[in-house]
C-alpha cells in the first residue's frame, strides 16, 4: 500500500463540480492499493501516516506529526500510484490492486484514520476527481507498507 503524502494548509476534492471533501492545514494523501495488500498493510501505513513528522516546531524543525500540529488527513485514492513504469512510454497496471480490493482497503484506511480521532476527509473511490491544494514547503514524501514476503 502506497501513501504519496503532501503537507498542505488546504486542499479539497471535487466530484462532478461539486466538493466532496476538504481540510485546511494537514496532509493530503493519495492512496494505491496494490495486489497482496491486506489489512496488515493497512494498519501499518495508518500508523505511519499519524506518526510522520513533518510539520515544523518552534524550532523550524519537522519534529512533529499531524496530531501534534492540530492538522486534519485528506485521504484521495489513486491506482495509478501502482502503475509500471519501467519499460515503455505507457504505464501499465498489473500490481495494482482488483477494483473491489482497493475500494475496501482503502475505506479500512479510512476508517483506522478516523478511529485514531484525527479529523479525515476522503475522495471518492473510482470517481474522476479535481483535487486542489496548496503544498506548504513543498513537503511531499513516499511511504510504503509492504505484504510480507
Amino acid at each position: 500500500m502506497i501513501g504519496l503524502l503532501q503537507r498542505v494548509s488546504e486542499a479539497s476534492v471535487e466530484v462532478d463540480g461539486e466538493q466532496v471533501a476538504a481540510i485546511d492545514r494537514g496532509l493530503l494523501v493519495l492512496i494505491g492499493v496494490e495486489r497482496g495488500d491486506g489489512p496488515d498493510q493497512v494498519t501499518r501505513l495508518a500508523e505511519r501516516l499519524l506518526a510522520f513528522r513533518v510539520f515544523e516546531d518552534d524550532a523550524g524543525r519537522m519534529n512533529l506529526n499531524v496530531c501534534e500540529a492540530g492538522g486534519a488527513l485528506l485521504l484521495v485514492p489513486q491506482f495509478t500510484l501502482a502503475a509500471d513504469t519501467a519499460k515503455g512510454n505507457r504505464p501499465g497496471f498489473s500490481r495494482a490492486a482488483e477494483p473491489a480490493q482497493g475500494q475496501a482497503l482503502f475505506a479500512e484506511l479510512v476508517e483506522a484514520v478516523s478511529n485514531a480521532g484525527v479529523p479525515v476527509s476522503a475522495g471518492v473511490f473510482g470517481a474522476t476527481m479535481r483535487v486542489g491544494l496548496c503544498n506548504e514547503g513543498p513537503a511531499t514524501f513516499w511511504l510504503q507498507a509492504t505484504p510480507k514476503a
